[in-house]
């Protein structure tokens, strides 16, 4: 079956706004879906209507404090929960905040953008990249979208500047509060050898994780089998999403091929939390 539990739009750094990509989902025959922008379920909340045919919850993806990269994606829980919000808009300040130091350091190379112009340019939707690089492309700094990311505003590049991460435990429990379940994203990423990664898994199962995406675009098969085997050890649900980015991430598409006795448990759940508007 078609399906994508892990999706990016205008509400974080995706280039697809969240109606948009509902519709791309609709017409791809995507059975169950979520949208997992980074630190704001702003493009959950933005929706007014989901097709029926289409099962979705809500969705989002938190930053985990980490020396490497570990992210927490959050599934099926009170887009209204007024705590868990409270905390996404603590990350969303800080985020604001952050827009300020990305202008200034385009400002120190020659690049004359305006807080002004970002917000027009991402039209009511919260101001991520893919509104810097977008207006540089409009004034000619570069030559193609893609080159902003590479050259200025990927992670190490000239404009980047981080962002705030909650620790692990806090963006568990938030979840867990708020009546979801916490997965772990993208678990390769982690770049953890076999050993390190089990033990950061233990970890965060203590804290109440209760999945983990074992099915991903950028897994390997031999990844995927290792990480379904953690899934078994540590009774953990497995699930499957994409990473879709849009246009920032051309070679990804959106939906994921899974079979679904393989995703059976998180379905079910998936089914029970379906978001009706």
């Amino acid at each position: 079956m078609k399906i994508d539990f892990h999706t990016h739009t205008t509400a974080s750094d995706g280039t697809m706004t969240p109606k948009e990509i509902l519709k791309e989902a609709e017409r791809k025959g995507i059975s169950y879906f979520a949208l997992s922008d980074h630190d704001t379920i702003d493009g959950v909340n933005s929706l007014t209507a989901i097709p029926d045919a289409i099962n979705f919850i809500t969705g989002v993806e938190i930053s985990a404090e980490y020396p490497s990269t570990l992210h927490i994606l959050g599934y099926g829980f009170d887009r209204n929960d007024e705590s868990l919000k409270k905390d996404l808009e603590e990350l969303q300040d800080y985020r604001k905040n952050r827009n300020y130091l990305i202008l200034e350091r385009m400002r120190q190379h020659g690049f004359d953008i305006t807080m002004e112009e970002l917000t027009e340019e991402a039209g009511g939707d919260l101001i991520g990249r893919p509104h810097f690089a977008s207006l540089m492309l409009k004034k000619g700094y570069i030559r193609t979208f893609q080159e902003a990311f590479e050259r200025y505003l990927k992670k190490g590049a000239p404009f980047y500047v981080d962002k705030k991460r909650f620790d692990p435990r806090r963006a568990i429990e938030k979840i867990s509060e708020a009546g979801g379940i916490a997965v772990m994203a993208h678990p390769y990423q982690t770049k953890l050898n076999d050993e390190s990664l089990e033990t950061l898994l233990k970890q965060l199962c203590s804290y109440g994780l209760q999945g983990i995406e074992v099915f991903y675009s950028g897994h390997t098969p031999p990844m995927t089998q290792k990480y379904a085997d953690l899934a078994e050890k540590y009774s953990l649900m497995k699930t499957a999403g994409s990473d879709f980015h849009g246009s920032i991430k051309p070679d990804l598409t959106l939906g994921m091929d899974v079979e679904a006795s393989e995703i059976e448990t998180f379905l079910r759940f998936a089914t029970e939390k379906r978001l009706r508007l």
